[in-house]
């Protein structure tokens, strides 16, 4: 099989400073895992000038762009890394799925207005890519064989020179402000309540959009955000019309290396509080709660599911369940789902039983999707959709878009939301939903 070739460069904690070299180039992506301040994490993963883009074909099934997918991956080619390289990435698609990528996989009614016509699916097919590895302590240039000896000189010297072109300044034009009224917020708390007392469903992820116009360079808001909030599965993405995408993610959606799955769900959320013993006792108060185990457990409940329509029978495990993990602003209760791929199945199966995550929609997924739907009076768009990468051996690891922002059109725009159970109550979860994207609306309105 044909093998990459790898480039030493000096060690960067860093990505900022290897993407600024590349921040205006076609493609240009960073999927950063915010060491050093982050956790969890391990590897920065950053490239430009893609192969080809793909996005979603106006009435293309979802299947159908998977299948595209497949098919570019193909064109690009099998690789491995040299022996005794451990790397994540060998060349191969980078970038993302919207939440409403799911239409595409699932019969769901359009209700909710798609104003900012963000492309369903974006992804490029990459055949380099400069990737630091942060337990190593090491920076590389990883090339797939299809890469030409003049374009492995090319970006060798690109990332040996000091990047030339400063981040130009970014402001708000006036402050963030929600697209519901708290009245609005509360009525369809109710319709959602009323759902779940006719027993439609269990629980509902409610979600409201908070927005402002802007001006300026979204890298220059990005690399203030990673600082006021690192989380590790971070991202940025420029898009061709000039848009881009600002994620500080603190959730997994799917890893999958050598066919082994994990997925780490998010449900359960407390503020942090500046003074250590209120933190911690907000911590184990967490822990505690009956009503936040309940809602991590339907969500567990539903990805064994999900997983189980591509992992081998028997496989599908639970190794973690109701784990604490810390950010600057939230404490989250975190589990883990683990499986392994049955013979015959690739990442991009697992995609498409498994997509969007369970723990951004509700229970049972197809139903919360449609009060979704009907309630959210917008689309999301990016938000509870998944940045991810996909190579060319099969390894890929995806999040959710939460904590997520999307500068488009001279606007930006977040969303914050949680999971609406019987025994919610309508001021808890609004209150909720606006400090979860606190931290992100305060540090836009401080540049």
């Amino acid at each position: 099989m044909p093998t990459c070739s790898v480039v030493p460069l000096p060690y960067s904690p860093d990505p900022g400073a290897w993407f600024a070299a590349i921040r205006h180039a076609p493609g240009a992506i960073l999927l950063d895992s915010a060491k050093p301040a982050a956790e969890r994490g391990r590897f920065d993963i950053l490239s430009a000038w893609p192969i080809e883009t793909l996005r979603a074909l106006p009435d293309e099934s979802g299947d159908a762009y998977l299948q595209r997918l497949r098919a570019a991956l193909g064109r690009l080619g099998p690789a491995r890394l040299p022996q005794g390289t451990e790397l994540p990435f060998a060349g191969g698609l980078i970038g993302y799925l919207s939440y409403d990528f799911g239409r595409r996989l699932e019969h769901l009614p359009s209700v909710a207005v798609d104003d900012l016509q963000l492309p369903d699916a974006h992804l490029g097919l990459y055949a380099w890519a400069l990737i630091s590895d942060h337990e190593l302590r090491s920076s590389q240039l990883m090339f797939h064989p299809s890469v030409g000896a003049d374009e492995r000189q090319r970006l060798a010297t690109l990332f040996s020179q000091p990047a030339s072109r400063a981040a130009g300044p970014f402001k708000l034009d006036a402050p963030m402000r929600p697209d519901l009224a708290p009245e609005q917020y509360r009525h369809a708390f109710e319709r959602i309540q009323a759902y779940i007392a006719a027993g439609d469903c269990y629980q509902v992820n409610q979600t409201q959009r908070f927005r402002a116009p802007c001006h300026g360079d979204p890298w220059t808001a990005y690399r203030a955000l990673r600082e006021a909030c690192p989380t590790p599965f971070s991202g940025f993405l420029a898009l061709e019309d000039g848009s881009a995408i600002l994620s500080l993610s603190p959730e997994r959606f799917v890893q999958v290396s050598d066919g082994h799955v994990e997925t780490r769900p998010i449900k359960g959320t407390r503020q942090r509080d500046a003074d250590p013993a209120r933190d911690a006792a907000n911590g184990r108060e967490l822990l505690a709660s009956l009503k936040d185990r309940a809602e991590n457990l339907m969500i567990v409940d539903l990805l064994r599911n999900d997983l189980g329509r591509t992992c081998k029978i028997g496989s599908v495990r639970v190794p973690e369940l109701f784990a604490l993990e810390s950010y600057p602003n939230v404490h989250h209760m975190v589990s883990a789902v683990i499986g392994q791929l049955a013979d015959g199945k690739d990442c991009l199966d697992l995609l498409a039983g498994s997509f969007p995550g369970g723990s951004i929609t509700g229970a049972p997924k197809i139903r919360s999707m449609q009060i979704i739907d009907e309630l959210e009076p917008t689309r999301r768009a990016l938000y509870c959709g998944s940045l991810l990468y996909l190579d060319v051996r099969g390894h890929m690891d995806s999040s959710i878009a939460i904590r997520s922002l999307l500068v488009k059109d001279g606007q930006v725009s977040c969303w914050g939301g949680g999971a609406i159970v019987a025994d919610s109550r309508w001021e808890d979860e609004y209150a909720e939903s606006v400090f979860k994207v606190r931290v992100l609306m305060d540090t836009l309105a401080a540049l």
